[in-house]
């Protein structure tokens, strides 16, 4: 995996190919830098229109390496013609995510909705809390939040913890993926089923050894 980037933006992991594996890694690699509100809402209509059919392929387990996914950095990844938010998690931002005064201004801070698999019931959301893995469809319309993850004096956002934001209709999401009160969004945004076979690789549509969570069981995407 190498990086490639701007000034502006940071480094940006791009995907390197799996053996064998053909176009499916073409769609499920691909990464989307984080730009501003306009590319934001156009970006996935894009990727959608290169998604395969209904394919034994396309509902295959896809496995992403995040070994050089630096801290801070989140890549995009197309898993059951969805985008995938995977994102490293700094240690600072998971100090945030603990917070009580956080937790006052979420909708369902302790994960009580049916957005995520058992076994990202917690704080964090995820099996490696410094690994974040989320659905990045917001679930008001359907829109795709911009990763906005540290925070920021100069936001429009008032004291603004880093996250996720709409640029659809204002939509709000910690980096855990929960939804801020008062948001149009009723819901967390969901978090797909997935495991990780190593310490650095996220195995997307397999669930960990012992839980059989079903995505399409979830309250709302």
């Amino acid at each position: 995996m190498t990086t490639t980037g701007t000034p502006e933006t940071g480094p940006h992991p791009t995907g390197t190919a799996l053996p064998g594996t053909g176009r499916r890694d073409f769609l499920t690699l691909v990464t989307l830098a984080a730009g501003g509100a306009g590319a934001a809402a156009f970006a996935w209509p894009f990727l959608d229109s290169l998604r395969p059919g209904d394919t034994k392929s396309a509902r295959a387990p896809v496995d992403v390496d995040v070994s050089k996914l630096p801290p801070g950095q989140q890549i995009t990844v197309v898993w059951h013609g969805s985008p995938v938010f995977i994102t490293h998690r700094t240690p600072e931002s998971l100090a945030r995510l603990r917070e009580a005064a956080l937790a006052a201004r979420l909708r369902d801070p302790s994960s009580g909705a049916l957005q995520q698999p058992p076994y990202a019931a917690n704080w964090h959301r995820s099996i490696k809390p410094e690994f974040g893995v989320v659905v990045g469809i917001c679930t008001h319309l359907g829109c795709v939040p911009t990763y906005s993850p540290a925070p920021d004096p100069a936001t429009p956002i008032a004291n603004w913890p880093g996250g996720y934001a709409c640029p659809c209709h204002g939509s709000k999401f910690d980096l855990a993926g929960r939804v801020f009160t008062g948001a149009p969004a009723p819901y967390n945004l969901p978090v797909p089923p997935y495991s990780m076979p190593g310490p650095t690789t996220i195995r997307l549509g397999q669930n960990p050894a012992g839980s059989d969570f079903d995505f399409s069981s979830i309250q709302q995407i």
